[in-house]
């Protein structure tokens, strides 16, 4: 029977779409593209313009965007403080440097009790508005800031176990999604860190893998195991980027090779978001309250710890400052709660009835 939707789409005209697209596929698969350039591939997913170069809407806030490119080295730090104070200006609706200090007072109760911000970025916007307020407009007199006070709430992280690892990394089936998931726990790197390796930062023979510009700049060496060395050769020379080891898949036709001719000629890493979602749909289809890239960080630290690992060896591992932030996985290891189990059952037993 003909359609009589004005909007259908004629099915000899569907097959004249699709066979005008596999033959642009397969051109481009046919046409050899110069790899990219060095100068032209970045190793982070987000590519983060220097505050200074911004459009400012007042002068002040161009002095506070100098102000931090003179203190700070990370252009991603930069980008968070000036974003604070953007938060401000847009709230106010004018320029920061007209407020006073009974506004900024009023400011930070809206955040902290209507926003409900988290204690961690309170205490962010808070160090933006002093050095805004105090350092750049000159406002020592202000106590607004001595006044606000912020204690984390020492929420435990969510931690898989071993077996959950297994069935989330068996129910991801392909292998461009599962590689570096398979890096994040195995060497307990953050998502950002797993996706800007480049080929240069693997040293197979010695089995270390160094991660270059962390969180704060920081650079670490982890160990890499042999195995996970071997499945990177392997799928490295599947794509055979110039540079990166998880280049950015891109949209296309899923055809092996004219999916690593997209990969070879990539600019930019693989986004965050890209195993983000995918870990949350694996987790919601194996019942799993809470699972992601983050969560196998936290799972790395506390299997090792299980398995009787040092606790400074596991702080140098993940890049920890402070013991403090590395000491939270004393609470969360299975072997912790089955050996006070242990204690208590004794405890209980010996007890009078």
């Amino acid at each position: 029977m003909k359609s009589t939707n004005p909007n259908s789409i004629h099915p000899k005209h569907l097959q004249n779409a699709q066979a005008l697209r596999r033959a642009k596929t397969q051109e481009a698969a046919e046409t050899p593209t110069p790899p990219p350039t060095a100068s032209t591939i970045r190793t982070t997913s987000r590519d983060f313009v220097n505050p200074v170069d911004y459009q400012h809407p007042f002068e002040s806030m161009a002095r506070f965007a100098q102000r931090l490119a003179l203190r700070y080295d990370a252009v991603r730090t930069c980008h968070a403080y000036y974003r604070q104070l953007r938060l401000i200006h847009v709230h106010f609706a004018c320029d920061p440097a007209q407020l006073t200090e009974a506004q900024v007072r009023d400011y930070f109760l809206f955040i902290k009790l209507k926003k409900q911000w988290k204690p961690k970025t309170i205490r962010l916007a808070r160090a933006v508005a002093r050095q805004f307020f105090v350092d750049v407009l000159g406002h020592a007199d202000w106590t607004v800031f001595s006044q606000i006070r912020t204690k984390d709430h020492d929420t435990l992280p969510a931690v898989l176990t071993r077996q959950q690892v297994h069935d989330i990394l068996d129910a991801i089936r392909l292998r461009r999604y599962r590689t570096p998931i398979k890096v994040i726990y195995v060497c307990g790197l953050r998502l950002s860190e797993c996706l800007g390796l480049t080929i240069h930062d693997i040293k197979g023979a010695e089995n270390k893998l160094f991660i270059r510009k962390g969180k704060g700049h920081q650079d670490r060496v982890v160990p890499l195991p042999t195995c996970l060395w071997q499945e990177l050769q392997r799928y490295w020379k599947f794509h055979r980027h110039p540079l990166l080891l998880f280049p950015n898949v891109g949209r296309g036709d899923n055809n092996l090779q004219v999916l690593a001719q997209r990969m070879r000629q990539a600019t930019a890493p693989m986004p965050h978001a890209s195993l983000q979602r995918l870990l949350v749909l694996a987790r919601k289809q194996l019942n799993i309250p809470a699972a992601t890239p983050h969560s196998l960080r936290h799972s790395f630290a506390t299997h090792l710890l299980e398995a009787g690992a040092h606790l400074h060896t596991i702080q140098k591992l993940l890049g920890h400052k402070q013991i403090t932030s590395t000491m939270i996985y004393l609470h969360v290891t299975h072997q912790t709660t089955r050996d006070a189990l242990r204690l208590m059952e004794e405890l209980c037993r010996n007890l009078p009835r």
